[in-house]
């Protein structure tokens, strides 16, 4: 694991022990985008369902105009350690950042592994859609396009 993975580790440790102080943020993540910058989130567990850190990551991300994510890992309140992404997660992750790498394992021996490791045979949301999106870009897996006013 290079040393850029492990300060990652640290910063969503850190973020965990500082914000996860009640049942409803119990998870923080952090991702990094390839020039280094790092953003990190929360879980947000509510009895109706709630985005997972890793989630929430990404979307602090992408309001602060970051590109591709490079690396994510996500970390237990009181010190579980590193969780693996859930399910959704792994498919959010596959689908949004097809090469990001997640950092997985216990303490003394974790690891980066691509996010496709995760999620072997993965259901290819693109391959269902019967025509190509029309519009000006890329869209992302559950997306319309913009409604102009």
């Amino acid at each position: 694991m290079r040393d850029t993975d492990r300060a990652l580790v640290q910063a969503a440790t850190a973020v965990a022990k500082l914000r996860c102080r009640s049942d409803n943020h119990t998870v923080a993540a952090a991702a990094r985008t390839a020039d280094g910058r790092v953003f990190t989130g929360v879980n947000v567990y509510h009895f109706t369902g709630g985005p997972c850190a890793e989630v929430v990551a990404i979307g602090a991300a992408a309001t602060q105009g970051a590109g591709e994510l490079e690396t994510i890992v996500a970390v237990g309140d009181r010190g579980r350690g590193v969780l693996p992404p859930c399910g959704r997660c792994r498919q959010v992750l596959l689908d949004y950042f097809p090469s990001i790498r997640v950092i997985v394992g216990p303490m003394d021996a974790l690891r980066a592994v691509p996010v496709a490791d995760l999620l072997p045979e993965t259901y290819v949301w693109a391959e269902q859609q019967v025509e190509a999106p029309a519009g000006p870009g890329p869209m992302v897996p559950g997306t319309r396009p913009a409604v102009e006013d």
